[in-house]
């Protein structure tokens, strides 16, 4: 449990899928509440691990949701949210397939997508709302929901763990807060 709160595996863990071009301006750990992930996406076929290219396939509604308390390290680049899950965790997934429409949120699969990476970057741009308010103890409640219809409900603790291994968490999370309350447009 404790190599959670270490910044360098935070920030290794949330390297991963920091867009091309971009830097980690923040990032801490938080706890998850409510999880629920919506997308939409084209030319593919779904597997047991994930969805692959197929330029036959069709467009696929996937919703990935999980309701249970679990850690994760939050980040913010120059125009992303990441939410990235600290251990492996389980959720309930959704199939269906998904109208043809005009393609506006459809995104094409050009490469395989394991389940575990989908969720896990959002352009801030795409932030509908974003409430924040007390919690216990200091933290801060954070419920956001994105214009594809994913949402989450977050808890942001006002210390980083014990022992030290994330050193920089206070300002991070005023600068996470920050652009979560209205400063991401």
């Amino acid at each position: 449990m404790s190599e959670i709160f270490n910044e360098a595996n935070m920030r290794q863990a949330l390297g991963k899928y920091i867009p091309d071009g971009e830097t980690l301006e923040a990032g801490i750990h938080a706890l998850s509440k409510e999880t629920k992930i919506r997308g939409v996406f084209g030319k593919c076929v779904y597997t047991e691990k994930g969805l692959l290219p197929d330029a036959n396939g069709r467009n696929i509604l996937v919703e990935k949701e999980k309701s249970s308390t679990y850690d994760i390290y939050l980040g913010i680049t120059q125009s992303s949210l990441l939410i990235v899950e600290c251990e492996k965790s389980l959720y309930y997934y959704k199939f269906d397939d998904a109208p043809e429409g005009n393609g506006a949120d459809v995104r094409e699969v050009t490469s395989a997508i394991p389940f575990e990476d989908m969720g896990t970057c959002f352009p801030l741009s795409e932030i509908q709302s974003c409430e924040l308010g007390k919690g216990w103890m200091g933290s801060v409640k954070c419920s956001v929901k994105m214009k594809n219809k994913s949402s989450f409900k977050l808890l942001l603790p006002k210390l980083g763990g014990v022992g030290g291994g994330m050193p920089h968490h206070a300002e991070y999370r005023e600068a996470i807060i920050a652009r979560l309350g209205g400063n991401n447009k």
